[in-house]
């Protein structure tokens, strides 16, 4: 924001001030303020004067805050700031408007009637003010400068106080009446000031502040205090001398240096008050949403501006304290702010906030209950006698502990059974298995309502003798889930291990084929490991291209055998596509998506959302629950803040990769209805309606209305206005004539159409006849007087439909337009003289007339000038030190009352005019206190409401004050007797002090002769003893005891003697051994 430095507009001109927001980068929307001087926010004074408007940009992100001033005036001059804020942000800039006063040098008449308004010809307000100024303008006044609310409290009434102080918005009342009552004192003239200092300073923390003053002689010393302490010259504190100015310069301004500072020269001082403003802290690094489950740690951070700032925090709009519950732990770390719970429960849920006295930042925490996974299970055993059975799971939570049962029965360790758990594995391993382990197995984990089962199979072989030519034969065995004969179904990522038992003497050759092609590998991720009575076909890591259909061929001379072994491999699906946002709302938003490409080779059972704030990393989940359909609705979302939504898709087998996220998006809402719609004017043709803004507008703004209107009984409805009216009122026109009309208002802003606001009852369109009237305003129903040359300009309103006739009269005959001139509109009639005379004096008519229907009015003018002087003027009688003088009365009053008379006399001697009396009614008056031996003149003015005479009138004779001749006897001189005995006007106090500090016993004492001190103890004369220092000063005694110690206490008289008497006085002094 870049502000003019100085702007200058002429009296009665209108002014317009337009700052401009880029709102890009903002989460919210700004708000502005308009202050005048120090406190007053002129959006309180909005009206005829100050007009605010404001406008955004949906393409560019800007937003645009008119002011304008409507007409501005000498109380227009001043100061001025604009301040915008923003959440944690915050920007201002001040700017002064000068305003000058102008002649007025047209001489056409109808340019004098200019209207304010753009519309149209007869639209807006007349410029009385202008028409009302003198032609002649000899200087140019000063633009006044803005009323100080020192000023205003100094000469206010103290039951005044608390109204200036809501007027003006102050917050430490108490404290500026406390500098008031300082202030409140009459400022002498100084000889050593020629510029004091200001009685108030402003600066922000970490600025600079510069005190000026200026001296009468450059040789005075000046010494600088505040709060009462001198202040020495630092790296903060510099003084500098220009000529006669000495200036006090602080930099880097902080809280400690708010004080009232002092300049003293010799007995001569000034004060000034210094305000250090703090700036607001900030958000820099706003709370991050958390999701975590329960009896975990949460921890939320947030930066501010400033080192050491006061913050709030508060859990749904309670805050929180610092030990409640024991579990809530606030810390500081500079500008690090730490909000920290120690093992979450589910209470603890909520949205919290912090917030500091410059912003706010909130964040919703979302617990949920531990849910344990079951990663990698265990499948059904077949071994044979000997081998080694391993049972070995993987879950969601290293910590979890659990037992293995083996038919419900809880296994118990030893040499041949080994239990082992590390990280999220649990395994179970039995050596050397027997007929007797073969069981179902079981692992169940403690805390949780799970458990997984498979079963231990015990393949007993029988050694039959046969013949030593045997067709081979394939056994099949493996180790997975059988979906059906021959059919193995694995898991993406586990390992897959088939395992083939071959018979046949002699031993058969074995082949494999995958999908009809040779696989012969031996080494690598799929290989084949063939021994003499079994070949094992193995994949470590299983992915989806192992899926297809294997063949294993076995042969020997006796004969060959196949078997066909289907491989299924299952995966998560694919990542949800197309994520787009079709629907948003003030706190909610409608996100949609299509279904993955590839389901995982498992039906999908739901879809997952999450979402976040673009400027965080932490995703929030949205749904707990699997959602089936491709569509879903988020709510409890913050208007004005821009998010990010992505979705997961669930099968049997796990959770797919997140979609890819949707475009960044804000929710916005629209407006309510616009308020209190109604008709103000109907004609033929048109219809003029108003409405209020609507009662919620939002962080989208309001970029302007819409109106649009209906026959009555007709669903088809018309927009009346091509492009947005701003204006809180709109003109419908081409309206056909006699038709009933509906009509409604929508508001328009960056999120749509508001509900509409319906007008109650359809228009008529058809003009009203309404009768005519004269509003004759108040200072017109008496006699309106002006004096001569100066411009006559009456406006009277009117009502009637259609347009009345209006006629002026003067004394019943029809008004000479050569003397006066006349302009009429549809509301309002001026009558206007350029320069008014004696004759324009009278009674005038004013009719409006429709028809046979008719008004009248009468308006009293009177034009005025000032009197001529007494027609004879004479001295009727001298006595003593009295002078009688009478007059008779002017012929000429100047068309007004005369209201008194001046009297002046003058001595014959100098002929200088002194004045004696002031607004005499009376035609005579008696003038006393003249000079003995002096000769007088006198004179007198005639006054009416325009003023003094311009002449006077001239006594022709004198009137001569005698002399009397007296001797002056000197009256005998007795010179005054000041003796009197010695009398104690302030005694000794009792006394109690620490041994080893000095101390003093003070008195004082009257009588004359001077009298004799003598000092005692315990009624024992003191004398020369070195201890003490007495010491006698203008009648003041002390006596000073240098260290006492415990043998010092005791009563201490002091008595006073001269030769008309004696005084004594007494006290007691106790010592103190400190313990």
């Amino acid at each position: 924001m870049k502000p003019p430095d100085t702007l200058c507009v002429q009296m009665g001109a209108a002014l317009t001030l337009i700052a401009k927001v880029d709102a890009s980068a903002l989460v919210k929307k700004p708000s502005i303020k308009w202050i005048k001087g120090k406190w007053l926010d002129l959006k309180s004074k909005a009206g005829s004067v100050y007009q605010f408007k404001e406008e955004f940009d949906s393409k560019t992100k800007v937003y645009t805050y008119e002011m304008k001033i409507v007409k501005a005036d000498k109380t227009t001059a001043g100061g001025y700031r604009c301040e915008v804020t923003s959440k944690d942000q915050f920007d201002s800039a001040a700017f002064n408007i000068d305003v000058e006063a102008t002649e007025v040098t047209s001489d056409n008449l109808l340019t004098s009637f200019k209207r304010t308004g753009e519309a149209g010809e007869d639209a807006g307000e007349l410029d009385f003010s202008g028409l009302l100024k003198k032609r002649e303008v000899k200087e140019v006044a000063p633009a006044t400068e803005e009323v100080d609310v020192w000023e205003i409290l100094k000469n206010a009434k103290p039951c005044d106080f608390e109204k200036i102080a809501f007027q003006y918005g102050i917050t430490d009342l108490r404290g500026m009446l406390k500098r008031l009552k300082k202030k409140k004192r009459v400022e002498k003239k100084s000889e050593s000031f020629t510029k004091k200092l200001e009685e108030s300073y402003q600066v922000d923390k970490g600025g600079k502040i510069r005190m000026i003053i200026e001296l009468g002689n450059p040789n005075m010393d000046v010494k600088w205090l505040k709060n009462g302490k001198e202040v020495r010259p630092s790296g903060r504190y510099t003084f500098e001398m220009i000529g006669l100015k000495r200036v006090l310069t602080i930099k880097n301004c902080t809280l400690a240096d708010d004080a009232e500072y002092e300049c003293i020269i010799g007995e001569d001082k000034c004060t000034a008050d210094l305000f250090v403003r703090e700036p607001p802290v900030v958000i820099n690094v706003p709370l991050d949403d958390q999701h975590v489950f329960v009896e975990d740690r949460v921890e939320f951070d947030c930066e501010v501006s400033e080192e050491g700032a006061v913050v709030v925090w508060s859990k749904n709009g309670v805050d929180l304290t610092r030990d409640e519950a024991l579990r809530f732990r606030i810390k500081k770390d500079g500008k690090k702010h730490f909000l920290i719970i120690n093992e979450v429960i589910k209470g603890d849920a909520g949205r919290y906030k912090i917030k500091t006295n410059g912003g706010e930042s909130e964040a919703d925490l979302i617990v949920e209950d531990k849910i344990l996974e079951v990663l990698q299970s265990f499948a059904d055993l077949t071994l044979k006698a000997q081998e080694q059975a391993v049972f070995k799971c993987e879950v969601s939570d290293a910590k979890v502990t659990g037992k293995w049962l083996k038919n419900g029965i809880e296994v118990i360790p030893s040499k041949r059974i080994h239990i082992t758990h590390k990280g999220r594995i649990h395994k179970l391993v039995i050596d050397d298995i027997t007929p007797e382990d073969e069981a179902d197995y079981t692992f169940i984990p403690n805390g949780y309502a799970l458990s997984i089962s498979a079963k231990l199979n015990f393949l007993e072989i029988k050694i039959d003798y046969v013949p030593r030519q045997e067709p081979p034969k394939i056994h099949l065995d493996c180790t997975g889930t059988v979906v059906s004969q021959n059919t193995i179904v694995v898991v993406a990522g586990n390992k897959l291990r088939l395992d083939v038992d071959i018979s046949g003497e002699p031993p058969p050759e074995v082949t494999w084929f995958k999908a009809d092609q040779v696989f012969n590998e031996t080494e690598g991720r799929c290989r084949i490991e063939t021994k003499d009575s079994h070949s094992s076909f193995m994949v470590e890591g299983a992915l989806r291209e192992d899926e297809a259909k294997y063949n294993i061929v076995v042969k020997n001379p006796s004969g060959e055998d196949k078997a066909v072994i289907l491989v299924k491999v299952v995966d998560v699906p694919d990542a949800p596509e197309n994520v787009k946002i079709t629907g948003i709302g003030d706190d909610w938003c409608t996100a949609a998506w299509d279904v993955p490409k590839f389901d995982g080779g498992q039906p999908l059972t739901g879809y997952l959302l999450e979402r976040k704030k673009k400027t965080s990393m932490r995703w929030m989940k949205l749904n707990f629950e699997p959602l089936q359909a491709t569509q879903f609705t988020a709510t409890r979302m913050i208007e004005g803040c821009q998010y990010e939504m992505r979705v997961f898709a669930l099968n049997g087998i796990g959770l797919s990769p997140p979609s890819i996220s949707s475009r960044t998006f804000m929710p916005i809402g629209t407006t309510s209805e616009p308020t209190h719609l109604i008709v103000d004017d109907v004609t033929d043709t048109t219809t003029t309606l108003k409405w209020r803004m609507p009662e919620k507008i939002g962080p989208g703004g309001l970029d302007g209305y819409l109106i649009e209107y209906a026959k009555e009984g007709s669903d088809e409805w018309t927009v009346a206005n091509s492009k947005l009216v701003e204006r809180l009122g709109y003109t419908v026109k081409d309206l056909p004539t006699g038709e009933k009309i509906n009509f409604r208002v929508r508001a328009v802003n960056i999120a749509g159409k508001s509900p509409p606001a319906i007008l109650g009852q359809s228009v008529t369109i058809r003009e009203i006849v309404q009768h005519p009237k004269i509003w004759l305003p108040r200072k017109l129903r008496q006699t309106y007087i002006k004096r001569v040359g100066q411009q006559i300009n009456i406006m009277i309103p009117f009502q009637g439909k259609p347009r009345p006739q209006v006629i002026w009269k003067k004394e019943g005959q029809p008004l000479d337009t050569s003397q006066a001139s006349v302009r009429n509109s549809d509301v309002d009639t001026i009558f206007f003289v350029r320069r008014a005379e004696r004759s324009h004096s009278g009674t005038y008519e004013l009719s409006v007339q429709i028809e046979n229907l008719i008004d009248t009015v009468s308006v009293k003018i009177r034009v005025v000038e000032k009197p001529q002087p007494p027609e004879t003027l004479k001295i009727t009688d001298v006595w003593g030190f009295n002078a009688g003088i009478e007059w008779t009365p002017p012929k000429d009053d100047g068309n007004s009352e005369i209201i008194g008379y001046t009297i002046q006399k003058a001595d014959k001697k100098t002929m200088e005019w002194f004045t004696v009396y002031e607004h005499n009614r009376k035609p005579s008056c008696t003038i006393s206190d003249l000079i003995m031996g002096n000769e007088y003149y006198f004179r007198v003015f005639s006054e009416n409401i325009c003023g003094l005479s311009d002449n006077s009138k001239v006594s022709k004779n004198t009137a001569f004050i005698q002399k009397e001749s007296k001797d002056y006897v000197r009256p005998p001189y007795k010179e005054h007797d000041f003796s009197h005995a010695p009398k104690f006007t302030q005694p000794l106090l009792n006394r109690s002090v620490v041994a080893g500090y000095s101390t003093k016993l003070s008195c004082s004492v009257r009588g004359y002769p001077k009298p004799k001190i003598v000092w005692m103890k315990n009624k024992m004369d003191i004398g020369e003893d070195p201890k003490f220092l007495m010491r006698h000063n203008e009648g003041v005694l002390t006596l000073q005891i240098r260290k006492p110690s415990s043998f010092d206490g005791g009563n201490y008289t002091c008595k006073a003697i001269n030769e008309l008497g004696e005084d004594e006085v007494e006290c007691r002094l106790e010592v103190r051994v400190p313990q």
